[in-house]
């Protein structure tokens, strides 16, 4: 049997998470849990566990007396997760080139598509929608759940970077890169796939640092 509870409180931590990366909810934007359940629909207990996993995520912190505040991007923090997300990402592509199943390696070259499809008609919100597609396949294909549940953070707050600084990035560019580290995973490719993410995070180096004017 379902349990309610859990599968309520995954919708609810999506539907933040998607609020919070797309910034309807920006940097320092405080709110109450009453006002948030009433803004997805969904009710206080499911929505407290959601708030909780995104807590741990770093995307909100709890105000004493005030509510929740969605997190500030900090550079310095910001340019030292990249860090950590260059060795991250390189596992897992790795590992789902090895391990990913016939219909995950399908999966990740139609997100791909999306992706650049999204990237050529300039939809942003259809490119981060593509992008954590591709994502979640691809964390999931390793069969890491260490790896996978480390990654997903990471992805979000890299996602959120990107929609404050959008204007400076280049669409299709990010839509090749991706392409060609969920490509080689797909061709069960893992040196190659570990380059292409390589290639990928040195773009979002380069990316951040034109973002924070530290080039």
């Amino acid at each position: 049997m379902m349990n309610t509870s859990s599968s309520l409180s995954d919708q609810a931590y999506d539907a933040i998470e998607r609020m919070i990366v797309t910034l309807e909810l920006p940097p320092g934007n405080v709110f109450s849990e009453g006002d948030l359940s009433t803004r997805v629909g969904i009710g206080r207990t499911p929505l407290r566990e959601a708030l909780q996993r995104l807590a741990a995520d770093r995307l909100v912190i709890a105000l004493p007396r005030r509510g929740m505040m969605v997190t500030q991007i900090n550079a310095s923090e910001y340019l030292s997760l990249l860090d950590t997300r260059e060795v991250l990402d390189r596992l897992i592509a790795e590992q789902a080139a090895k391990r990913a199943s016939p219909e995950e390696r399908e999966k990740l070259r139609a997100s791909s598509n999306r992706m650049k499809g999204a990237a050529l008609i300039r939809d942003q919100n259809a490119f981060m929608r593509a992008d954590r597609d591709c994502d979640d396949i691809m964390e999931r294909a390793c069969g890491n759940p260490y790896a996978y549940q480390a990654a997903s953070s990471l992805h979000a707050h890299c996602r959120r970077f990107w929609s404050m600084h959008r204007h400076l990035g280049d669409l299709e560019q990010s839509a090749d890169l991706h392409a060609a580290i969920m490509n080689s995973i797909s061709d069960g490719d893992a040196i190659k796939a570990g380059k292409a993410s390589d290639s990928l995070i040195a773009y979002l180096k380069s990316f951040a640092r034109q973002a924070l004017n530290l080039e």
